[in-house]
């Protein structure tokens, strides 16, 4: 099975190299990463040309924020199995990718996820730890999600449910996880252990006006795909403040 890892950035050249390597180290081969830059103006595409190889697919140009860029990603992915590893983020150890093709291939999954585990920006400190946990119909209500980074989905799946709405400029995810993990013809599968690490400081929270904006765009997400209201959404916010006693 090949898989195909989206990677979209803007203007990180302090990290983009490390995500480019943590991709690059994985020991499955049959690989590729895509690359989406949303115009750069900094040093991000010298660095990321840098890196290019045949396992890679690169292009810059001006998008419509992160989810427009994920959508361009999806298009040009060749794989059979699509993930996201953000310019900021790296994986746990270098067999996650493995790890991930041996559970569809005992499965026949159709989404794969996992743990995530957010650190300092220099790496030294674990600062949460989200642990997804099994799938459960009823827990969607409950404001379970499983964290985005660390889901992996076949190709086709995009053709069942649709790409990343655009009209959700921080909680897309959000609503494309409902989507995916309330139909029932797509079958889930979790992996008990950390898949990636994450640097604290992503555009949801980067500012009160952006944490605003996340929930109102996630209560209207919530309402829109007839999953509760607003207890989901005071049970969802209050669900991440375990993560922080976590180990």
């Amino acid at each position: 099975m090949k898989i195909s890892i989206l990677t979209c950035v803007l203007n990180n050249e302090r990290f983009i190299d490390e995500a480019i390597k943590s991709f690059q180290k994985q020991s499955y081969e049959n690989k590729e990463h895509v690359i989406i830059d949303g115009g750069s103006t900094d040093k991000t595409v010298s660095i990321i040309k840098k890196f290019k190889n045949n396992s890679a697919i690169f292009i810059s140009s001006n998008d419509n924020g992160i989810y427009d860029a994920i959508n361009k990603g999806v298009n040009l992915a060749s794989g059979d199995i699509i993930g996201i590893l953000h310019s900021d983020d790296f994986y746990d150890n270098e067999s996650v990718i493995s790890q991930v093709i041996e559970v569809f291939k005992k499965t026949n999954s159709d989404l794969v996820y996992g743990d995530l585990v957010y650190v300092t920006k220099n790496k030294n400190l674990n600062i949460r730890y989200w642990q997804a946990g099994l799938f459960l119909d009823e827990n969607i209500k409950k404001g379970w999600m499983p964290p985005h980074p660390t889901v992996f989905v076949k190709k086709k799946i995009f053709e069942k449910i649709g790409n990343y709405n655009t009209d959700y400029t921080i909680s897309s995810d959000y609503d494309f996880l409902i989507r995916a993990l309330t139909n029932k013809e797509i079958k889930k599968q979790y992996i008990k252990k950390t898949l990636i690490k994450m640097r604290i400081g992503g555009t949801s929270n980067k500012s009160i006006l952006n944490l605003f904006k996340k929930t109102f765009e996630d209560y209207k997400i919530i309402k829109k795909n007839k999953i509760g209201g607003f207890l989901t959404l005071l049970n969802k916010n209050f669900l991440k403040i375990r993560q922080f006693y976590k180990k």
